[in-house]
């Protein structure tokens, strides 16, 4: 089976804080990342539906991460992946 992603995933472990009126605040790390989003390992988030619209910010850096519009593409035990929206 032929890889059909858009963009190329890079291996990325950081910790990041997605928000969503279900759960409030979580804290999550990333496993990898992309041009076109992130897959973030939280238990809170594989309860969610794909398209369920979430905002997220990586934490720990040197400055203030700008806070991300995110949408569910899809889910699995370990957590969701994530798609960036414009």
């Amino acid at each position: 089976m032929a890889n059909q992603r858009q963009y190329p995933r890079t291996p990325m472990k950081c910790r990041i804080k997605i928000a969503h009126a279900s759960f409030g605040e979580i804290f999550g790390h990333t496993r990898d990342l992309s041009d076109g989003g992130v897959y973030v390992r939280h238990e809170a988030l594989a309860g969610l539906p794909a398209g369920t619209r979430v905002t997220g910010q990586v934490q720990d850096l040197p400055i203030e991460a700008p806070v991300l519009q995110m949408e569910v593409t899809r889910t699995d035990a370990e957590g969701a992946g994530l798609r960036f929206v414009e």
